[in-house]
């Protein structure tokens, strides 16, 4: 008995369905291999390592753990951002220390996703709530991974003046402690804040972090992946840049032109002669290298059309039919 054969359209519907598969296989493979998001590699079990979970802190502060859940520290290890970033460095574990609850150096793992409770005050004490769950809020528990924003503040006034990172930001909604940041500025800066208020920049919309937290764009990757923040709070002219560059480039550019014209004003005659003459000779250079591309491009533009000229004209010619002269003059007669 032969073989049968195949039509050629059983032929692409059954390639169609082999690289399907193929693909189903691939992607199951991938998928099993790459590490999921919400299961750690050997990750310890809470009652072993101590921490309860921040589910277990919900129990009796709801109203703290709800407005956690919505902050950039919930999902410190869910963020799209992060998951992008920490695929393109090779998910490396050491970010887990900071994106991670719990993190055990020795075995990659860790408890829960996220920057969570027992991330700043400590794994759960069994006495608790007899037991006080501390935590101290000094600057160096949040250097322990905002390394970049640390340094920043130490080399600023407030820094020496004992102003804390929770004096300015709840730690717990990681918002400001106000309304707005200029008010939260002027809570202690209030003659600055007064006059700022009432001034151009409040009127344009801008507060005091716009000037004092700027920071420029960066094209480069941050130093271990922590980006400056602004909190020095010093003014460069980078801020004045960043919105008045027309206005910056402009007073350059009188600068230059007052100093120009004071070198002429202080020059002697045959030091002018020499200016003018070296700015005539520029000028009949750039008329020359002028008018040299325009009749580059007349001729350029000749040469083009002539061709296009005989093209149209060979295929027009093809299309035509010739009428012998006595078959015109028949017709003539005709009519």
């Amino acid at each position: 008995m032969s073989p049968r054969k195949l039509s050629r359209k059983q032929c692409i519907w059954l390639s169609f369905a082999f690289v399907f598969g193929l693909s189903l296989a691939v992607g199951a493979v991938v998928g099993v291999t790459r590490p999921a998001i919400a299961a750690p590699q050997a990750s310890p079990s809470t009652q072993e390592s101590g921490y309860a979970g921040s589910q277990s802190c919900a129990t009796c502060h709801e109203e703290i753990v709800d407005v956690w859940q919505s902050t950039r520290h919930a999902h410190a290890f869910s963020s799209p951002i992060f998951q992008r970033d920490w695929s393109e460095i090779g998910s490396d574990v050491a970010c887990l220390e900071c994106h991670t609850t719990g993190w055990d150096q020795a075995s990659g793992g860790y408890v829960e996703e996220g920057v969570t409770c027992e991330s700043c005050h400590g794994p759960f004490q069994p006495g608790h709530p007899n037991t006080p769950m501390s935590v101290t809020p000094d600057a160096e528990l949040c250097a322990t991974c905002h390394k970049t924003t640390t340094d920043e503040w130490k080399a600023s006034v407030h820094s020496h003046a004992g102003i804390q990172c929770e004096s300015c930001h709840n730690p717990h909604s990681q918002t400001p402690k106000a309304e707005t940041v200029t008010a939260l500025c002027t809570n202690c800066h209030k003659e600055r804040g007064d006059s700022f208020t009432h001034g151009t920049h409040a009127n344009a919309g801008l507060e005091c972090s716009n000037c004092h937290m700027y920071t420029s764009p960066r094209t480069d990757d941050p130093i271990e992946g922590l980006v400056p923040t602004g909190h020095t709070f010093s003014v460069g002219s980078d801020a004045c840049i960043g919105c008045h560059q027309d206005t910056v480039h402009t007073r350059d550019e009188i600068v230059k032109l007052t100093g120009e014209v004071q070198e002429l004003e202080n020059a002697d005659l045959e030091t002018l002669q020499k200016t003018v003459g070296e700015q005539e000779q520029t000028i009949a250079s750039l008329e020359t290298r002028s008018t040299v591309r325009l009749y580059t491009g007349l001729a350029q533009g000749a040469i083009v059309g002539l061709g296009i000229g005989v093209a149209v004209a060979w295929v027009v010619s093809k299309g035509l039919k010739v009428v012998p002269e006595e078959e015109d003059e028949q017709e003539k007669d005709q009519s």
